[in-house]
């Protein structure tokens, strides 16, 4: 199976060189082989539709940066409310969401997107054009009930907010992965 996912990584770190231009392919591969926990949450960020990809590398520690490259927030990660606590909001009135971001994605072993991390990967290129991704929500907006998502509208990057307990057929969330 790791043999599989790092063809799929590597096919599509050269066709995607726009996100990555000053990095290697073989370089990136080295660490993710030292690092095998790492292609589990890769297979399992691909799994769910991500299409995960190298966006770029930490300057201090080296480690490369793999994120949800999909044109639109994962298929396999939407209709989600933020937390569980959001989650269980729901289910009190019988409403049953396919899950939580946060739960989610901690049992694949990767974070959610903060604003300014969003922000950066709609540099690379158009993403949640239709759809819109959950976002790292600060703890004061959370503890109000709310949490943050973004979406691009009108050639323009938006960050919002809704109700921590809210989902959406529509609504997933992205994420991100230190190797």
């Amino acid at each position: 199976m790791s043999k599989e996912i790092l063809e799929i990584l590597r096919i599509r770190f050269e066709e995607n060189m726009q996100r990555h231009q000053a990095l290697k392919w073989t370089e990136a591969q080295a660490r993710l082989e030292e690092n095998p926990e790492r292609l589990r949450s890769l297979q399992e960020m691909e799994r769910s539709g991500g299409e995960p990809d190298v966006i770029g590398q930490d300057p201090v520690t080296g480690e490369y940066i793999f994120c949800d490259c999909s044109a639109e927030t994962p298929v396999g990660r939407r209709n989600v409310c933020f937390d569980r606590k959001g989650q269980e909001a729901r289910e009190k009135k019988g409403v049953y969401p396919q899950g939580n971001a946060l739960g989610m994605a901690e049992e694949m072993g990767i974070e959610l997107l903060t604003p300014d991390q969003y922000r950066e990967l709609q540099q690379l290129g158009s993403f949640d054009q239709k759809t819109s991704s959950w976002l790292k929500t600060p703890q004061d907006i959370r503890a109000l009930g709310g949490a943050l998502f973004g979406d691009r509208r009108y050639g323009h990057v938006f960050i919002y907010h809704n109700g921590a307990q809210s989902f959406y057929g529509v609504r997933g969330f992205r994420g991100l992965l230190r190797v």
